[in-house]
């Protein structure tokens, strides 16, 4: 997800700008690099010891092959975008392949993952705030009483509301940067609750867990969804041709990262962790702390660069236009419902796992490799890749239908 970082709004306004104008602000290797990797490097850091877990220290071997396969479904969607100028966006790709319906049905994917992202960031808010201020709350008179883990997760969307009205989102797109450096930061930061606050790395974990695979192989492909900015990161770079290169280092750092967090969480608290690493953490630690604050502030910065894309397709779309009121009321009620959700499905790894098995599925995985197939009509001619395009397209299909029904039996459960 994680198109779940600066990089959706940024390159959505780089998809507006004309041709001349974005070759001539082309970034540089090293620049795209860091975007992507900022692209990849989301919320799925945090769950990653607690996927690790359900389905065993064997499982790792499958989280490697979900990188290797979204890198390489990463270039199917590079070859899709090669000699073409026009392709700015996903959807583009989509249009190319299928025409409008799959323009259409290509963003209707993508606005759904950002908003189940945004709802991840609300209840990831209220999760570590609870943590950290177990007794809080709020009387409204009488003997009503907003307790806990609700009055903070509204206290949460009261502070982010005000940066949804923004109409430019630059600033929020720099400031949104530090999300590499804030993914290092909790890497650094668990290793020290273990190596020197006492926690220590003694618990051995099952070495494969089958009742848990489904739900771990969800997560590990929530981690890999950003694929529906690759391609405005394609078309704004200066030298196109390094892209490949691009992605193979963005995905080499990015599970680094991801497989250090959860190799360290799993040695740490083994089958007794929760859906995120902060909040098996020792509160009094100070390591601790700036690993949760880090996690809190994060949110509250990228919460707003979700939302926008979806508000401005719902301004333009609808008869009113270029009204501040009407946009005020549309940002507002986009935040308020994506509370109403976190109340009501309050459960990080089940809607992780959703998104993973739905959404990231048919975004980073199928959509490329079925729009590669059908803009490359002459397949008949890759031979082995075409066969094992075809496998990879069965296995993902299959493994969504099973993945989401087992996420939305959880979800159903647990509400």
């Amino acid at each position: 997800m994680n198109y779940h970082t600066h990089v959706e709004v940024r390159t959505e306004e780089q998809a507006q700008l004309p041709h001349s104008q974005q070759q001539k602000e082309g970034t540089t290797f090293i620049r795209t690099c860091f975007n992507v990797i900022n692209t990849l490097s989301g919320i799925g850091i945090l769950s990653m010891p607690y996927a690790l877990s359900k389905g065993g220290w064997l499982s790792l071997f499958i989280f490697f092959s979900v990188a290797i396969l979204c890198y390489y479904t990463g270039l199917l969607l590079k070859r899709c975008m090669n000699g073409n100028l026009l392709i700015k966006t996903y959807a583009d790709v989509g249009e190319l392949a299928f025409g409008k319906k799959g323009r259409i049905i290509v963003s209707i994917l993508l606005y759904l993952e950002l908003y189940f992202v945004a709802v991840e960031f609300i209840v990831l808010e209220g999760d570590n705030l609870y943590k950290l201020f177990p007794n809080a709350s709020l009387h409204l008179g009488g003997s009503y009483k907003v307790e806990g883990k609700k009055f903070l997760t509204c206290l949460v969307a009261l502070i982010i509301l005000p940066t949804t009205w923004l109409k430019s989102m630059g600033l929020l797109a720099y400031v949104s940067f530090g999300g590499v450096v804030a993914s290092f930061i909790l890497v650094g930061c668990t290793f020290w609750v273990g190596a020197v606050d006492g926690v220590g790395f003694h618990e051995k974990g099952s070495l494969w867990r089958w009742n848990g695979l489904t739900r771990a192989i969800s997560m590990y492909i929530f981690c890999y969804c950003g694929h529906a900015v690759f391609p405005t990161l394609y078309n704004s770079m200066k030298d196109k041709s390094k892209f490949s290169k691009v992605l193979l280092v963005s995905f080499v750092l990015s599970t680094i990262s991801y497989g250090s967090m959860a190799i360290l969480g799993y040695l740490m608290f083994g089958e007794n962790l929760t859906s995120q690493i902060t909040l098996n953490l020792p509160v009094r630690k100070i390591s601790s702390k700036i690993a949760i604050y880090t996690t809190l502030i994060n949110p509250i910065t990228k919460y707003a660069i979700l939302i926008f894309p979806i508000a401005t397709v719902i301004e333009y779309k609808l008869p009113i236009q270029n009204s501040i009121i009407f946009s005020l009321l549309i940002r507002t009620g986009l935040v308020i419902s994506t509370v109403v959700v976190a109340l009501s499905i309050p459960f990080f790894g089940y809607i992780m796992e959703f998104t993973g098995a739905f959404l990231g599925i048919n975004v980073s995985i199928l959509l490329p490799c079925l729009c590669y197939l059908k803009i490359h009509k002459g397949y008949k001619g890759l031979g082995l890749e075409f066969v094992g395009i075809i496998v990879i397209l069965v296995f993902g299909a299959s493994f969504s239908i099973i993945g989401t029904y087992t996420s939305v039996r959880d979800i159903i459960r647990h509400v």
